[in-house]
């Protein structure tokens, strides 16, 4: 006679305390209360006679048995999520896939070519979700991530997309403000802040003794700083790739020749053995063509 299973909110209690390693986390992302996850996982180590949980400090970590059958746990939930995707097919038949996707890379390279990837994968639908940390989300609700960094969990490929260059640009209407700047020029030019990134590098680079900016907007996201770029409200360093198409479209100009490495990557991300696999590859090959283009 087979035993009967857990109830399904205690082994969705059990995974999201485990991920987040905290009982009110947990709670806040399956909207119950402290009470009502700590009453689940007591009412789960007692039917298995095996303590799920030890606090470290302010932590609530799993014990060893504890994190396996968690692990455990989340696959057989994103499996069940699978089938029930499967069962419950996109509009016109198409495979609906969750992309978590960096701000910047998103509005700036991404979506202007989105048109292309559906003329070739019609059958393939995206639902995007603009990420702007430096830190990855938690992957597990994605099917694909591009973030700036690698993820620490198991189970995941991971594929670096690009090495990229920083380099300067301005509006040709600024630059027609200052007729016949050269990049020697550059610290006497209006320059635009980005909060991730020092004009000191760029200066030393290019032999200049400029100092970083004191005034003027800061912007946290890449894309938004080539708008305003773009409008002439400054110079700006930016990566190669994310101001590419503006600088052959003639809306940026690209100052000097000198370059620095890019600080932050760009990682494609997806689950190991995912379901949807298939997609997922057609989508990251027309992302690595794209580049390489």
């Amino acid at each position: 006679m087979s035993r009967s299973l857990p109830p399904l909110q205690a082994l969705r209690a059990l995974e999201a305390a485990a991920r987040h390693r905290s009982f009110s986390r947990a709670a806040e992302e399956l909207h119950l209360t402290h009470s009502a996850i700590s009453h689940h996982l007591r009412a789960l180590e007692s039917e298995l006679g095996v303590e799920l949980f030890r606090r470290a400090g302010s932590r609530m970590m799993p014990t060893a048995a504890g994190a396996q059958l968690a692990d455990r746990v989340r696959r057989s939930l994103d499996d069940l999520r699978s089938a029930l995707d499967a069962t419950r097919p996109g509009e016109n038949g198409a495979v609906r896939l969750e992309l978590s996707v960096m701000s910047d890379f998103a509005s700036a390279w991404l979506i202007p070519r989105l048109g292309d990837f559906y003329d070739r994968h019609p059958n393939v639908d995206l639902s995007l979700r603009m990420h702007a940390d430096p830190l990855p989300p938690d992957p597990y609700p994605y099917d694909i991530g591009i973030w700036y960094r690698r993820i620490e969990e198991r189970g995941f490929q991971i594929r670096k997309l690009l090495d990229d260059w920083v380099v300067a640009v301005c509006s040709p209407a600024l630059l027609a403000r200052h007729p016949g700047a050269t990049l020697d020029d550059l610290p006497a030019m209006p320059l635009l802040r980005f909060a991730r990134r020092s004009w000191r590098d760029f200066f030393d680079a290019a032999g200049l003794a400029g100092d970083e900016p004191e005034r003027g907007p800061i912007f946290d996201d890449a894309g938004l700083l080539l708008q305003a770029t773009v409008a002439g409200q400054g110079v700006a360093t930016a990566r190669l790739q994310l101001a590419r198409d503006f600088i052959e479209r003639g809306e940026l100009v690209q100052l000097g020749q000198v370059r620095i490495p890019a600080m932050l990557d760009y990682y494609f991300t997806w689950r190991e053995g995912h379901p949807r696999e298939a997609a997922i590859l057609q989508f990251y090959r027309w992302v690595k063509a794209q580049l390489a283009a």
